[in-house]
């Protein structure tokens, strides 16, 4: 038996004005019921191939969108996790973003420097204002619901609260970029800085700079951008017993008389 021909369900592409009024219905919805989210679509910079992944991707502009949480008892996932690495937050939630919406604020005019130009990618990023929490995308499902009237309207992005690892923010919202200027560990940022744009660079690497050797600011200290490194304190303690004279404390003494 056939499909009821005055909706046109199963014909591709169904009809057009339908799936107008279903689309308009869905952004109408989440406008009333959603929040207000940014999008941060990551920029790449140098990706590797055999892991897929970007240590040095940056954020460059932050996109107001709508979404609907689906967690509507809030974040699902693990939640506060004791680890032997200390407290981890593995909240997890489900964002609803309409089709239309993101290629009419996101994609428009961005084509040439998304990582994914034809749907959202994973590894971007939504920022929500009202608990101020970043998460990142790790999954979208692009075909659920499927097909209504022919047609999909919908992302379902699957995201993970996201762990910050002093990746450059530059977004121009300060809400956002906040992020970096209070918790990045980049020395590269409290570097003194020359005229030509280049850093002031030390005779000797500075143990608080072991990377770039660069002079720094006297303001910078780790335990300033994470309170509980403890760096400075525990690099005191080591003194008082770690004994550096030894040039090969795992080989044999040498007898210089025999």
């Amino acid at each position: 038996m056939a499909t009821n021909f005055y909706f046109n369900a199963g014909i591709p592409g169904g009809r057009t004005s339908e799936q107008r009024l279903v689309e308009n219905l869905i952004i109408e919805a989440i406008k009333i019921y959603g929040f207000d989210l940014f999008y941060l679509p990551r920029t790449a910079v140098k990706s590797d191939s055999l892991f897929l992944d970007d240590t040095l991707a940056t954020f460059e502009s932050a996109i107001p969108i709508e979404c609907y949480l689906e967690n509507v008892n809030g974040y699902g996932g693990d939640g506060e996790l004791m680890s032997k690495f200390g407290i981890e937050l593995r909240d997890t939630c489900t964002f609803i973003m309409v089709r239309s919406r993101w290629e009419d604020t996101v994609l428009a005019g961005r084509s040439n420097t998304l990582v994914l130009p034809e749907r959202p990618a994973e590894g971007d990023l939504l920022y929500m204002p009202i608990t101020k929490s970043f998460f990142e995308i790790k999954f979208v499902e692009a075909r659920d619901p499927f097909f209504q009237l022919g047609k999909l309207y919908v992302y379902k992005l699957k995201c993970e609260l996201w762990q910050y690892s002093s990746e450059k923010l530059n977004t121009g919202q300060p809400a956002v970029d906040t992020l970096e200027t209070t918790t990045s560990m980049d020395t590269n940022q409290f570097k003194l800085s020359l005229e030509n744009g280049g850093g002031l660079l030390l005779n000797t690497i500075d143990y608080q700079d072991t990377n770039s050797g660069y002079l720094l600011q006297e303001g910078f200290f780790v335990e300033n951008q994470d309170p509980l490194a403890n760096n400075e304190a525990i690099r005191e303690e080591a003194l008082t017993f770690v004994d550096f004279s030894e040039s090969n404390p795992f080989g044999e003494v040498l007898n210089e008389h025999v």
